[in-house]
């Protein structure tokens, strides 16, 4: 499902246009994504939580080259599961 399907059936499901869904989901994405910047979590009880995980340096291969370079260590967003949603995609 793309950003547009998921406008469509936002907009279906909530009984609304298209261009509010539209804006929901865009401002769902904007704070979620200012959370993570500051380094908060955000939960959504039952659906699953959207949080910043450390990734240690390490080593890796140029695959071009062949030649061992270093990885640096970075911040990456992560989103583990709630317990309803994994139930439901059983």
């Amino acid at each position: 499902m793309n950003k547009k399907e998921l406008v469509d059936t936002l907009s279906e499901k909530a009984s609304t246009t298209k261009k509010m869904a539209e804006s929901f989901v865009d401002s769902f994405v904007e704070v979620v994504s200012e959370q993570l910047s500051k380094g908060e979590e955000v939960k959504l009880v039952g659906f699953g939580t959207f949080k910043v995980q450390d990734r240690k340096a390490r080593k890796g291969v140029n695959p071009q080259t062949g030649k061992s370079i270093k990885i640096p260590a970075r911040k990456v967003p992560k989103f583990v599961a709630g317990k309803d949603l994994k139930e439901k995609v059983k």
